[in-house]
């Protein structure tokens, strides 16, 4: 048998155990329907994890407005690894080539029951799984996802809680069911030029007048679209990616996760 040097063994196992880490990490795409629209999801989880046939928390990633793409795998991957079972839905059922088109989809959700009824359908997709524990389940959401979480939310949908990450903010409805069961952890950009501040008072007071269990947290210098690296901010100078405010809003979304499962 071959003996490599103290140095190289070291280098190969490491190399092992992290193309092992990889190799646990399952990716799972998903066709699905919704009121005669085909979606296409992915369900994400770590293999050594499930293995046991334990379940384990499930977390639905909901895309910004330009469609799922590869941020909400990646997203989706993250999750799986922090010990996560993650569903990356599928909102439109195509992909938008630009900013008029995603502009065009997403109008149809704005303000109407399609919105929930449509994450809806992703949800129970999550909720199929096999791995994932019916009373721990999360939604996640990026902009358009973010405002999506929170119909979810509304519309009494089994979530233990939502986090929404700069997304547009939707108050609270009067006839909303009580008392509603999810928790709501707000990621909200300090200086998003999309998000009006009275939007945000007006969002806070309605979760206040409907006793809903919230945080809200306000990232300095943040603007919309912070957690996202595509985000340079040209063409655009109110969507761009923050470093700190990503890594913050995850850490605390992580912690958030941790009370409510």
């Amino acid at each position: 048998m071959k003996r490599y040097p103290l140095f190289v063994r070291c280098v190969l196992s490491a190399f092992v155990s992290s193309a092992s880490l990889m190799a646990a990490i399952v990716e799972k795409p998903i066709s699905y329907e919704h009121s005669g629209a085909t979606l296409h999801g992915l369900l994400v989880y770590d293999e050594a994890k499930v293995g046991g046939g334990e379940r384990l928390p499930g977390v639905l990633v909901i895309h910004q407005w330009m469609g799922r793409g590869e941020f909400e795998a990646a997203q989706a991957r993250q999750l799986a690894a922090e010990g996560y079972v993650a569903f990356a839905l599928d909102m439109y059922g195509e992909q938008p080539k630009n900013t008029a088109e995603a502009r065009a989809l997403t109008a149809q959700f704005y303000g109407k029951a399609l919105m929930a009824e449509r994450a809806g359908a992703g949800l129970d997709q999550l909720l199929s799984s096999d791995f994932v524990d019916s009373e721990k389940v999360a939604a996640i959401g990026y902009c358009f996802g973010g405002t999506t979480a929170m119909a979810l939310a509304y519309s009494a949908a089994p979530l233990a809680g939502i986090v929404s990450f700069h997304g547009g903010l939707i108050e609270a409805p009067e006839t909303a069911p009580e008392p509603l069961r999810a928790k709501f952890l707000i990621c909200h950009g300090a200086v998003d030029p999309f998000v009006p501040w009275a939007q945000v008072q007006a969002t806070l007071d309605s979760l206040e007048a409907a006793k809903i269990d919230y945080q809200f947290i306000a990232y300095q210098g943040a603007v919309h679209s912070f957690t996202d690296p595509a985000a340079t901010g040209e063409g655009s100078p109110g969507a761009k990616y923050q470093r700190e405010a990503a890594e913050r809003s995850w850490a605390h979304m992580i912690q958030f996760f941790e009370e409510i499962f």
